[in-house]
């Protein structure tokens, strides 16, 4: 077989390369830091996390005119939060450099790879504001892969073995430190290694009846030394079961790319590295369980004397309070816990971008993390926060109301009608906007009480409260209860209006409301779902019955009678907020959400529709939404409540 042709850019690299040899050793990093929680969590440098730490130091060990680097996800699921930090630092570190990050996806076990994963790591890539410098598969070289690995095998590097997955496991010592030995086959002439491979190639042996292995050092303290695997043969799809690392036989399906041209394939073990080789990688950072690979690494670009990229280990960002594991999440969608990968209490991108949470916010969390050796684990608390500082300061404010009770103003006219100037944010330049003030009007059940006290500065009978923006109070008179449920179904009360020459008292304290107003579609009708914690511990896994028995029960809660004021007209056709590269308007249309005409030719996708819910907490709209059928995701509360 002819081995695919480089890009002439990979080859200049190759060239002008070929002869470089990292002889660093690694350290293997044992270390878990559970982040502190700063004062400030968004940094105010964007690109602090590439100036300082173990980046700068990446760069100060290979200065390189051109940084080239790799983002190498497995198309075999969803990314999440965690993914973020990897994508940020590859794609970050090129572009802070001058460079330019590959997306290059690890399509080597074709029996978990399907299209629809393929897709959403390319949208979330975009949708975090990354534009790949080429997108390329592992499958791109599978010819070459094949030529290198038989010019390994004519150079005693390689070897084709029989053994069985036990037998394997005792040669390397049977995983308790025994002795090790080596195969029966390691010493086979070259030849007949050669001949053995090619009948793998053809079709003569079945899964795990051979084995290319590569030719290491048994002598090693390293386990990556220890005749790894390089190429498996693969059997059509059996069932879907647990990941398997390089050493498994997989099991294996017809490859989404190349169909059935190939019955053998290559492991991560002997693809990663000189895939790197090929594409003229600079600097291949990775995170910290691979770092006893990189010895690994170096040793198959020296044994065939390509260009050898620099590896370098970083820890990895963890979650506290939820679980980011594929199967475990795919046992929580058909349990019933969640309803999809996309459900937002998930940490997975795709769940956390339908939550509304911005791409701008999951960067600045990571940048605010930095970048070192030891791993890192967060409580979902703590990324929560930084998510609500950077709302604070992105999106605009509306009033919402989730558990409505009607207020009729009994001193003001039928047909009363003001406009009431309510700003968006505290910074002017986000602008005003106007809304109905009429004699019904709506406020959220919790700021009424039926008998009143001194320490509840709300509504209460005979207790004045103020209207936010409206020029002066109200005073409830009298109230209305459901005999059936003993719930306030309305409440009467006039407006304060002082006399002419009067002293106006100021009330102490202002709630958010909305009035009626038919003309102007006022209230906004909405469903609201709001989300707390998926599970009722900081470790699920540490549950005596399993993570599935710590699943928090009220996790998702509706509001289905909800309302929203008439500035969310406003905000849709504004969006996406904040305004950054990666969220455009994408739905050509001219009925906002709301259901009114808009003069924008496009919409925005719906959860780039953000705002803050006036003393609620902050909201996007869901995909769920129709015109005339508002359907809200609460994003985070208005602050942290410690009793989750």
């Amino acid at each position: 077989m002819e081995p695919a042709k480089a890009n002439s850019a990979a080859d200049a690299v190759e060239v002008a390369h070929r002869s470089r040899k990292q002889n660093s050793r690694p350290t293997k990093s044992t270390t878990t830091q559970t982040a502190p929680t700063p004062k400030e969590t968004v940094p105010n440098d964007p690109e602090a996390m590439f100036k300082v730490g173990f980046l700068a130091d990446v760069y100060a060990e290979k200065p390189s005119d051109k940084v080239v680097t790799r983002f190498p996800p497995e198309p075999n699921g969803f990314l999440h939060l965690g993914h973020s930090k990897a994508i940020a630092i590859n794609f970050g570190f090129a572009k802070y450099r001058g460079g330019v990050c590959y997306l290059r996806y690890d399509d080597t076990n074709p029996a978990k790879e399907e299209e629809k994963y393929f897709t959403a790591v390319a949208d979330m890539i975009r949708w975090l504001g990354f534009e790949p410098f080429k997108v390329t598969h592992s499958s791109d070289y599978f010819d070459r892969l094949y030529e290198l690995a038989e010019e390994l095998i004519q150079k005693d590097g390689a070897y084709v073995c029989h053994c069985s997955k036990n037998e394997i496991s005792l040669q390397r010592g049977g995983g308790k430190g025994g002795p090790r030995y080596a195969c029966p086959h390691r010493n086979r002439p070259i030849k007949e290694s050669l001949d053995e491979f090619r009948a793998m190639r053809d079709g003569k042996y079945a899964p795990r009846e051979a084995l290319l292995r590569l030719k290491q050092d048994l002598e090693s303290g390293n386990p990556q030394m220890w005749d790894l695997t390089a190429y498996r043969v693969i059997q059509p799809r059996q069932s879907d079961g647990e990941e398997e690392n390089a050493d498994d036989e997989n099991t294996a399906g017809i490859h989404y790319r190349t169909g059935v041209k190939w019955r053998i394939y290559p492991t991560y073990d002997f693809t990663h590295c000189l895939v790197d080789s090929f594409e003229g990688v600079t600097h291949s950072l990775c995170t910290a369980e691979f770092e006893l690979s990189r010895v690994s690494y170096n040793w198959l670009c020296d044994t065939l004397g390509v260009y050898q990229p620099m590896q370098r280990e970083y820890g990895r960002l963890n979650v506290a309070g939820t679980v980011l594991s594929k199967r475990k999440i795919m046992d929580l969608i058909s349990r019933g816990h969640v309803h999809d990968w996309d459900d937002p209490r998930l940490y997975t991108l795709i769940a956390l971008k339908r939550r509304g949470v911005p791409p701008g916010a999951i960067l600045s969390f990571v940048n605010g993390l930095g970048v070192s050796k030891a791993t890192t684990t967060i409580p979902a608390k703590r990324f929560e926060q930084s998510v609500r500082q950077y709302l604070e300061r992105t999106v605009p404010r509306l009033m919402v109301i989730l558990d409505p009770i009607v207020v009729t103003i009994e001193n003001l006219p039928e047909d009363h009608l003001e406009m009431v100037e309510v700003p968006f944010s505290k910074d002017p330049e986000f602008g005003l906007h106007a809304v109905p003030f009429t004699r019904t009007v709506y406020i959220d059940r919790a700021d009424f009480r039926e008998t009143a006290s001194k320490d509840f500065f709300r509504l209460a009978p005979g207790k004045s409260v103020g209207l936010l923006k409206v020029p002066y109070p109200i005073t409830a008179t009298s109230f209305e209860t459901d005999p059936s449920t003993g719930l306030v179904t309305s409440i009467k009360a006039t407006y304060e209006k002082p006399e002419e020459g009067t002293i106006f008292k100021k009330p102490k304290a202002y709630i958010h409301w909305i009035a009626e107003c038919a003309s102007l579609n006022s209230p906004i009708k909405a469903s609201v779902r709001a989300y707390e914690p998926l599970f009722a511990c900081d470790n699920p896994d540490s549950h005596p019955d399993g993570f599935l028995a710590a699943v928090n029960p009220h996790s998702e809660q509706a509001y289905s009678n909800a309302i929203v004021e008439v500035g969310l007209d406003e905000v849709i056709r504004r969006a996406p907020w904040p305004n950054s590269k990666g969220e455009q308007k994408t739905t050509t249309t001219t009925t906002t959400t709301t259901g009114n005409t808009s003069p924008s030719s496009s919409l925005p996708p719906p959860d780039s529709v953000r705002f803050q819910g006036t003393r609620v907490g902050y909201f996007c709209l869901d995909r769920d939404s129709a015109p005339g059928a508002v359907v809200l995701n609460r994003i985070v509360t208005l602050k942290d409540d410690a009793r989750k």
